[in-house]
């Protein structure tokens, strides 16, 4: 076998990648082999990486490497060149299917021993993804003084209803890993609550190892759904046990005020109080519609 081994242990690496096989991936992985690429969060191994596979080929169904050029940088270490493609039908990070295509070229450098995988080094740009499906790439500092940084999501069922309470959740990660699984799962969570009664919206918030999540509902009983069972009862069940987060808390809040919602005339220019007039401005031109709640 000699040199051929780690080249040949490579190729059964990929070949299961464009099989969409998490389970033969992870065969070609020593016990203690570790994934890590610039979207993976950290060092990847086991059932972990196997959520991250399953999380990519649900958002591109169709994805699928080409090998550009492969061939042994060093002792036991493979380079190897390669183009992904895939087409965008699943959701991602909790947002709808684009349908559009994505084609990024990068690198894995696999260090192999015994003719297994001990380390995947992945190499790409990590912008070229949401770029090419027409998304945001923020690049902002993680901290600086008393401020931390992060990114928010925001979903609505498009009713324009006042709310009667907020449910809030905070949890705090323990790592960059748990981070990603939580939001992972709160995708699930959010799919779950949009066919619940009284849900109006949520915005959902990662800052540092912190994440919150804060839902509008109609009334002050609507949140005891998330009890019923789903997604949300797992995680509670995981934060319980062993399983999720250093801490966190659960909690419903009630409106003590709420006030105008104030609505710039598109004639006159000058702000209305919408429910006081009626929708309908001082100069009588009609209003557009206010800004939703939530």
């Amino acid at each position: 076998m000699g040199e051929m081994e780690p080249l040949e242990c490579t190729e059964k690496y990929f070949d299961a990648w464009n099989r969409r096989d998490a389970d033969a991936v992870l065969a070609t992985f020593a016990a203690d082999g570790t994934y890590c690429d610039p979207a993976s969060g950290g060092r990847l191994r086991g059932e972990v990486l196997k959520g991250y596979m399953t999380g990519l080929w649900a958002a591109f169904p169709d994805l699928s490497f080409e090998i550009a050029s492969k061939g042994l940088a060093g002792e036991n270490l493979v380079a190897a060149q390669w183009i992904m493609r895939g087409t965008n039908t699943g959701s991602m990070m909790g947002l709808p299917p684009t349908g559009k295509p994505v084609t990024v070229s990068g690198a894995d450098f696999i260090r192999i021993a015994g003719g297994k995988i001990h380390t995947v080094d992945g190499y790409f740009d990590s912008r070229a993804v949401p770029e090419q499906l027409g998304l945001q790439v923020l690049v902002q500092p993680k901290e600086i003084g008393p401020f931390t940084f992060g990114n928010a999501a925001r979903g609505w069922v498009g009713k324009n209803v006042k709310p009667g309470a907020f449910s809030v959740t905070v949890l705090e990660a323990r790592s960059t890993e748990e981070i990603h699984a939580v939001e992972r799962q709160s995708q699930g969570i959010v799919g779950e609550m949009l066919a619940m009664s009284g849900f109006l919206g949520f915005v959902g918030v990662t800052v540092g190892n912190r994440l919150m999540t804060i839902t509008a509902w109609e009334s002050a009983k609507d949140p005891r759904q998330l009890l019923a069972g789903g997604g949300h009862a797992d995680a509670m069940k995981a934060f319980f046990g062993t399983d999720l987060a250093s801490g966190g808390f659960t909690s419903v809040w009630v409106p003590d005020r709420i006030n105008a919602r104030w609505v710039r005339c598109n004639s006159c220019h000058r702000m209305a109080d919408y429910e006081r007039s009626t929708g309908t401005c001082f100069c009588g031109m009609k209003l557009q519609d206010p800004l939703p709640y939530w």
